[in-house]
């Protein structure tokens, strides 16, 4: 049993497919098939059902792969030990961030990070949550930027900042003129959201303590765009919730339709999130000192209370 063989077992259970399999790790599928076939044969069992397609694992087959992410792990721990005593800050490394926080947040500090640390090869993917922790988990990304906490057992946290709900209220909206805005104000049914699958929508709700009710309204509507809700709502149609940094690039005659909660703004926790084998940990930490950096100036609010990102229905 080699190392090489439990990667080639991994691509495969990953892709379901031989020929993709092969693609990923860069070599043949013969080569791929033949050294996987010589695994089999050695444990005496069959990994994958091959009569099946897509191929899938055997019930066997799962416990083997299961153990096998383990043990490629820990291999890779290795190579990760001598990076950190050399004091290396490099390679390839698989970012996730979620949608409401990629737009706002990756401009102010990737020019910075990729400047500071040229030999890191940033690979990014916009994700939503619950994709970043199936993918963290199976070993495909090596962090992720999501909102917390989690509390998730093979999940580890390190907090960037906390980043306050923000109410756009444009002109004729009945609570436009409200200096500072109160939870006890907002209606569900007034309030543009982000569609299913965003947790800045599941932290509204939980925001609200409440979910829609059926009304006499004319339209629903769960948009996955900020830029979209903010349009809606200047053309009359009902107000929208924003994370603070969104607000900073808005228009001069938008800024003026923000309103702030009173204090304690509610707020949700934004934080780098990372598999607890901890590899990569000297990225992990220059990606944290540089966001931290960054964002410091942009976000002052000391008196905040965060909002699970996790709907309770």
């Amino acid at each position: 049993m080699t190392i090489t063989q439990l990667h080639y077992v991994l691509a495969v259970a990953e892709h379901q497919n031989f020929t993709k399999a092969a693609q990923k790790v860069f070599v043949t599928q013969p080569t791929l098939s033949m050294q996987i076939q010589k695994l089999e044969d050695e444990l005496d069992v069959l990994i994958f059902d091959r009569s099946k397609k897509p191929i899938e694992l055997t019930e066997t087959g799962r416990k083997i792969v299961q153990q096998a992410r383990n043990i490629v792990n820990e291999s890779d721990r290795i190579k990760d030990i001598v990076d950190q005593q050399k004091g290396f800050v490099g390679g390839l490394f698989r970012l996730g961030v979620i949608p409401t926080v990629m737009p706002t947040l990756l401009p102010m500090f990737l020019h910075s990070f990729i400047k500071k640390y040229p030999k890191v090869k940033l690979k990014i993917e916009e994700l939503h949550t619950e994709a970043i922790i199936e993918k963290l988990e199976d070993g495909h990304l090596d962090a992720a930027i999501a909102a917390t906490p989690l509390d998730l057992p093979n999940i580890k946290e390190q907090v960037l900042y906390y980043e306050p709900f923000v109410g756009y209220t444009p002109p004729g909206h009945r609570l436009h003129s409200k200096s500072k805005l109160e939870a006890e104000d907002l209606d569900l049914d007034d309030i543009l959201l982000l569609e299913d699958g965003h947790c800045f929508k599941d932290g509204i709700l939980n925001l609200c303590k409440a979910t829609r009710k059926s009304s006499d309204q004319h339209f629903q509507l769960e948009s996955g765009s900020f830029e979209t809700m903010i349009k809606l709502a200047n053309e009359g149609l009902g107000m929208t919730l924003l994370p603070y940094l969104h607000t900073l690039d808005l228009k001069e005659n938008e800024q003026k339709n923000i309103k702030m909660f009173s204090e304690p703004n509610p707020a949700r926790e934004v934080s780098l999130i990372y598999n607890k084998s901890e590899l990569k940990m000297q990225i992990v930490e220059a990606l944290r000192s540089t966001i931290a950096g960054v964002v410091k100036g942009a976000i002052a609010f000391q008196n905040v209370k965060i909002i699970s990102p996790i709907h309770k229905k």
